[in-house]
């Protein structure tokens, strides 16, 4: 059975919406809770595509951005999300001009000969240091070479809610108005609390001598797969001891989905590969946030301090123009809502960790460079020796 994802009904700009990369489509649900609404959507992944046929049965499709000719005539937004594997630490690390991270390249091939008024785009923070900061010159240059004004801030998961510490880097881009007056808004102070005495703490089990490190009460960024490509859901060690992974019910809410969206996958794909898209997908609270902003007719002309012209490095916010380049103080919380203890949050039995993983984590975790409390080690150490006893 089919549903429509519809825009929400507000005073305010409506924006038509063509999606690159649209993976689950968590960048057009934002948007569309924030009241505009999509008339294209290119994907290629056979089970992401099979979820946006249920949530988006009569939106126009595309399955290849290499042979998109043009967006549809009227599109206020183009959206990319484009992928993130060549720019990723989890990832190759190959750069933009890696073989999928490369394919931003058409985002500007289709700007070039049509004039959208409004681009956004998203990946990974790391891409700010990767090869220092290559992707982002090559991606603000585009954009100014075609005569945007651009803008852009990390934003954490963490400040809507949701119990997923999720860092992402959001570039809004304008040809008429200044995006800084829409995505710059004053940070907010982070809520979280980093004591993990009696709370749940969420790490990834598949992780080597680097990855994504810990979180308390929540879990690490979302991925989709370990370096190999298997599914790799986060886990969690719970206040008793447990060494528990959440449903995949559970991972998709702490993306802002209602949970089983991604359940029309398995018609395309294995059920594991339901992770893997999650773990490409974008959080859908942070873009209807943006969404919000662009929706407004009027708007804050608060101003972040700018800290001044950006130099080899890249910022964690900025904004520029062919006119210049600068770096502002903005944090990643935008907002700062009230987040749910995790162990409230999971509406879904947790599935326990198996001892070959806990095992195989405990070796590499002695070699690593993550951090963790000792108070962990030693309950991986006592979870091994409880079940050597047990067998002896």
């Amino acid at each position: 059975m089919s549903e429509m994802v519809a825009p929400r009904r507000q005073s305010g700009v409506s924006l038509r919406v063509a999606g690159l990369f649209a993976g689950i489509g968590g960048i057009e649900l934002g948007l569309a809770k924030a009241g505009h609404t999509s008339t294209l959507l290119c994907e290629n992944d056979p089970g992401a595509n099979a979820v946006l046929d249920v949530h988006f049965p009569e939106v126009e499709r595309a399955t290849d951005v290499r042979t998109l000719d043009a967006l549809p005539r009227g599109t206020d937004l183009l959206a990319a999300g484009f992928p993130c594997q060549d720019l990723s630490q989890a990832g190759s690390t190959r750069g933009i001009a890696g073989d999928r991270s490369g394919l931003i390249a058409h985002v500007f091939r289709l700007l070039a000969s049509q004039r959208v008024p409004w681009v956004l785009i998203e990946n990974v923070p790391f891409m700010l240091r990767l090869g220092r900061g290559a992707a982002m010159n090559y991606i603000t240059s585009r954009l100014e070479d075609l005569g945007y004004r651009w803008a852009y801030r990390v934003i954490d998961t963490r400040a809507f809610g949701l119990p997923q510490r999720r860092e992402r880097v959001f570039i809004l881009a304008s040809l008429a108005e200044d995006p800084s007056a829409r995505l710059l808004t004053r940070g907010r102070a982070p809520t979280e609390n980093l004591d993990h005495r009696g709370r749940p703490c969420g790490f990834y089990w598949t992780e080597g001598i680097r990855g994504l490190g810990w979180a308390v009460d929540a879990v690490p960024t979302l991925k989709g797969g370990s370096t190999i490509g298997i599914p790799s859901p986060p886990a969690l060690w719970m206040p008793d001891g447990r060494f528990v992974t959440p449903d995949i019910r559970d991972a998709e809410r702490m993306q802002g989905f209602r949970a089983n969206w991604t359940h029309p996958a398995e018609t395309a794909a294995r059920p594991g590969h339901r992770w893997k898209l999650v773990g490409n997908a974008v959080t859908v609270d942070v873009v209807e946030w943006i969404g919000q902003r662009l929706a407004k007719q009027s708007h804050e002309t608060i101003r972040v301090p700018i800290v001044g012209p950006i130099g080899d490095s890249w910022p964690r916010a900025a904004f520029g123009s062919a006119s210049g380049r600068f770096a502002v103080d903005a944090g990643a919380w935008p907002v700062s809502r009230r987040a749910q203890p995790i162990q409230e949050f999971l509406l879904y039995p947790a599935r326990e960790l198996s001892l070959r993983a806990i095992s195989g984590f405990a070796r590499r975790l002695v070699s690593s460079s993550l951090r963790a409390p000792e108070e962990f080690r030693e309950a991986l150490r006592l979870r091994l020796q409880t079940s050597a006893n047990t067998r002896n």
